[in-house]
């Protein structure tokens, strides 16, 4: 006879009221049971979060950034160039006549005129040779006047044939020999005379004139050329030059652009202790070959100095007017991110996720880089919250406006080869 066993489930009374004692002493598979259902419930709760992690972590909000289209405006390029300032005309100031300098009629540096008085040398050995050569021409004149009677009276003569045709022939020869003799002491006349004239001497062109080299009462030598003591030098400085050296790849750029018939192409020059680009001139010479050892041409620009501010010598930075006006895009100078070697911008497209578009740069205008390609006009960039835009990412865009910032000038870590921009007027 098979024996049954019962199994009753104690309700909270019973167990209640059952002893302490009993209660410690429940069977073994009731004291494991009680053990491993809470691990297997938060076990199944696991797997539940492993199954489904969105549950457990709620994903973060897309980044906020601010985006743009670029500015399009219409902007002159300039190409840079350093040089010097030099005179646009310079005369070393020599006399033509020797002697003793008897007087000085200028003060050190002053700004002369043409023709103005400089320096007097001693004329009185000149104003007697020019006494002498008076005396000789009056000499000369009275023997060609004795010759011309002399052949009118033997002219007469002939014809009663008291005189031979040789004697005529030779009075006709000492007639014009009178004359050559007049002709050469009226022109050592006016040699003597040229003397005396330069006794003084005068300033050739206007300008500012340097120091005297000699001072009254010293002997100087004269003649032609460098064989004359130098006395000062003047210096033309209105207008005044702008020499500069530029490379070859510069000169190519500025031939390809220039259009033929043009104008001479505008310069700007600013000096060391300027911050805007005030001096205004035009091209004026460009050299007829290259420096076989540096690669380089040699140009020249010519400025308005009516102040004579402007003095050669000086150091001055000068952009040339490079390719006129062209419409360009602008993007803020910080928007502009490197990788690696290469320049690039962060865009969004329609659905907000960010891309990358390597840029080719230009110069920055008034805090703007020009953005020569790469981008269209069309293009959503990010000008703030780069640091949060990574490529591939979906962001949170905010309309932002590019403006122009006067003022600003090109940092150097993102500076193009050469050149610089201005806005158009």
């Amino acid at each position: 006879m098979n024996q049954m066993t019962t199994i009753t489930v104690a309700n909270d009374a019973d167990i209640a009221s059952t002893p302490p004692a009993d209660r410690h002493r429940r069977p073994a598979w009731q004291r494991g049971a009680m053990v491993l259902v809470p691990i297997a419930l938060l076990g199944a709760v696991g797997v539940k979060m492993f199954d489904h992690p969105d549950a457990a972590m709620a994903a973060p909000p897309p980044a906020s950034v601010t985006v743009a289209s670029p500015l399009v405006r219409q902007v002159s390029e300039w190409d840079d160039y350093v040089g010097r300032f030099a005179p646009s005309r310079t005369v070393e100031i020599r006399p033509r006549v020797a002697g003793e300098v008897t007087g000085i009629h200028f003060r050190d540096g002053e700004i002369v005129s043409k023709g103005q008085l400089l320096f007097t040398i001693d004329s009185r050995p000149f104003a007697a040779a020019l006494a002498e050569a008076h005396a000789n021409v009056a000499s000369a004149k009275s023997a060609l006047s004795l010759a011309r009677t002399d052949l009118g009276r033997a002219q007469r003569l002939v014809a009663d044939e008291a005189v031979s045709a040789g004697e005529v022939d030779a009075l006709r020869g000492k007639l014009e020999a009178a004359q050559a003799a007049l002709a050469a002491a009226q022109a050592r006349e006016r040699a003597r005379a040229l003397d005396v004239g330069f006794t003084q001497v005068r300033a050739p062109i206007g300008g500012r004139i340097s120091d005297r080299r000699v001072d009254a009462g010293n002997q100087v030598a004269g003649g032609e050329g460098t064989g004359g003591t130098v006395l000062t030098t003047i210096n033309a400085l209105d207008p005044i030059y702008f020499t500069f050296d530029g490379s070859e790849a510069l000169y190519l750029k500025t031939q390809r652009a220039r259009q033929p018939g043009a104008t001479p192409a505008a310069v700007e020059i600013q000096l060391q202790d300027e911050s805007e680009h005030r001096w205004k001139g035009k091209l004026d010479f460009t050299d007829n070959g290259l420096d076989q050892r540096s690669g380089t041409i040699r140009g020249r620009a010519v400025l308005a100095n009516p102040g004579y501010f402007l003095t050669p010598g000086m150091f001055g930075n000068m952009r040339l007017a490079s390719a006129g006006t062209r419409q360009a895009l602008l993007v803020p100078d910080d928007a502009v991110q490197t990788d690696q070697a290469r320049k690039v911008l962060l865009t969004i497209d329609a659905k907000n996720v960010v891309s990358q578009k390597p840029v080719e740069l230009g110069p920055v205008v008034d805090g703007l880089r020009i953005v020569r390609s790469g981008i269209g006009p069309n293009d959503r960039i990010i000008i703030q919250g780069t640091q949060m835009a990574m490529p591939g990412a979906t962001v949170a865009p905010k309309v932002g406006r590019i403006v122009v910032a006067s003022g600003t000038t090109a940092p150097s870590s993102v500076q193009p080869i050469s050149g610089e921009a201005t806005l158009a007027k």
